[in-house]
């Protein structure tokens, strides 16, 4: 199972900086993570720089007692059940969203289905993760702020 860690990261967004919250797995952003799957599609459109080009999450609502990463999203792109895990470098999530199906089950949390909202790329670089819930949701109760 893989681990996760959810770190407050001051970030730059076109107005100054903010606390977002970033997903890290085994220790690496998810930002980075996305960005060695999205760079050979940026590539092909001649846009290197928007592989990878997200932010954390603004905002006490995708904190801890929210549910919004245990199945119930408070920010959904598709609509079909879909989290928003993050958003663009701008501030608002809805302009460049990354998005996984978030299935919670009694022992593990599953993140699958991978997709932006404004591009057709395809993410099977980024496979399936399964976490285990209790780790998952200490995670969770460590971004109360």
């Amino acid at each position: 199972m893989e681990r996760i860690e959810f770190r407050t990261i001051e970030q730059e967004l076109g107005v100054g900086m903010f606390p977002t919250l970033v997903p890290y797995l085994n220790d690496i952003s998810l930002p980075d993570m996305v960005r060695t799957a999205e760079l050979p599609f940026a590539r092909r459109e001649g846009k290197p720089n928007l592989a990878g080009s997200y932010a954390g999450l603004l905002g006490d609502s995708v904190r801890w007692p929210s549910r919004h990463y245990l199945g119930d999203p408070v920010l959904s792109w598709f609509g079909d059940g879909d989290t928003v895990l993050l958003g663009c470098t701008c501030g608002d999530w809805g302009c460049w969203p990354f998005t996984a199906m978030v299935t919670v089950a009694e022992d593990t949390v599953n993140w699958s289905g991978y997709r932006t909202g404004h591009r057709d790329w395809g993410y099977q670089e980024l496979l399936p993760v399964t976490f285990d819930r209790l780790q998952y949701e200490e995670a969770l109760r460590a971004t109360v702020r």
